[in-house]
């Protein structure tokens, strides 16, 4: 499985370095087309499928016990929210500091608030998105955990089919309701059922299921193709067009028979445990980047598609490092403040 979450990561940090190199190559009058063989921003699609599996596996121990809401969530808050509000408080410096570096605009002290609390808030221009824009999808993980934190204590199957329930609920109130308030209408959107998605492919596994090892390929080969068809602009839906194909990996890594990655493998795997390092950190680097090039004329000598490949691997570097040095720190800190210091480890710290 993290295998899958550094190509998630790293696909959704490819579709930003060619956006910034593709503006450096216009300014330049130097031809380059951005890849397209991929839709490059459905690795959210995979990592929303990936959460709803790894969240019901990381919860297995945790049934049946009186205090299984309070550190579901304790686990989730220490996870997710020391590095994403390190990460929105050095956009917000850069915003104060040089605005013009990052298009920050200037927003109310109520919004900042929701962008530190996974609130989804409408800016200023209408879209609803935190103050650091990626953190839309951490404004989804945030309600679905919620959503399975209240689902959790009706036991394994009953949470899955719970929370199931629960999003397949907000989605048909935001298909047949009229207006909606923000908040509900974002968590309305029909993307929510990629979580559910992969919540029930993590009971299957459960249950038992696997699957051999031509089935997987299969399914490896088929959800690439149809990701691959279906392209960045889509004429389904995109909890369809991205999310199906995004089940269908999920499915192919999360199905196969457990056991210690391979060897050629393990490169990939250090790359999908610095994941969320590597989400949240790579705009900073691609940004930093393109400035760098621009001033030093580096791009021009480079070429676009060398520029591309030298920025992703700066971007993964400084991802593992942060991952190494910050994140994990931080994370322990978080769950000692948190939960009990006799508290055990929960079944996947890497989610």
């Amino acid at each position: 499985m993290q295998v899958l979450r550094a190509l998630a990561a790293l696909m959704v940090a490819a579709g930003h370095a060619q956006f910034e190199v593709a503006g450096l190559a216009a300014r330049a009058g130097l031809p380059y087309a951005p890849a397209g063989w991929l839709p490059w921003p459905a690795g959210v699609d995979v990592f929303f499928v990936i959460s709803g599996f790894i969240i019901v596996h990381a919860a297995a121990s945790l049934h049946g016990r009186p205090d299984a809401r309070k550190l579901f969530l304790a686990h989730r808050i220490a996870r997710v929210v020391p590095l994403y509000w390190l990460a929105t408080t050095l956009y917000l410096a850069l915003a104060w500091a040089r605005p013009g570096l990052i298009g920050a605009g200037a927003e109310g002290p109520a919004y900042l608030t929701a962008s530190y609390l996974f609130w989804p808030m409408a800016r200023a221009d209408g879209a609803v998105q935190p103050l650091y824009s990626l953190g839309w999808t951490l404004n989804y993980e945030m309600a679905f955990y919620a959503l399975f934190a209240l689902a959790l204590p009706w036991g394994r199957r009953g949470a899955v089919v719970g929370v199931l329930a629960l999003l397949a609920g907000l989605v048909l109130i935001g298909l047949t309701a009229g207006p909606l308030p923000v908040p509900l209408a974002f968590w309305s959107d029909p993307i929510v059922l990629e979580f559910g998605c992969g919540a029930a492919l993590a009971l299957a596994r459960q249950e038992g299921l696997r699957l051999p090892g031509p089935a997987r390929l299969a399914l490896v080969g088929l959800g690439l193709a149809l990701l691959s068809l279906a392209g960045e602009a889509p004429a389904l839906p995109r909890c369809l067009a991205w999310g199906g194909p995004a089940v269908l990996l999920v499915a192919a890594a999360g199905l196969g028979p457990s056991g210690p990655a391979a060897g050629r493998l393990r490169p990939a795997v250090i790359v999908g445990d610095a994941s969320y390092a590597l989400y949240l950190a790579h705009p900073f680097v691609v940004r930093a980047s393109r400035v760098i090039a621009e001033a030093t004329g580096v791009a021009a000598s480079l070429g676009p598609g060398t520029l591309v490949a030298a920025i992703l691997a700066l971007a993964t570097a400084a991802a593992i490092l942060l991952h190494r040095n910050v994140e994990r720190p931080l994370t322990r800190a978080a769950r000692a403040l948190l939960t009990p210091a006799t508290e055990p480890a929960p079944a996947a710290n890497k989610t």
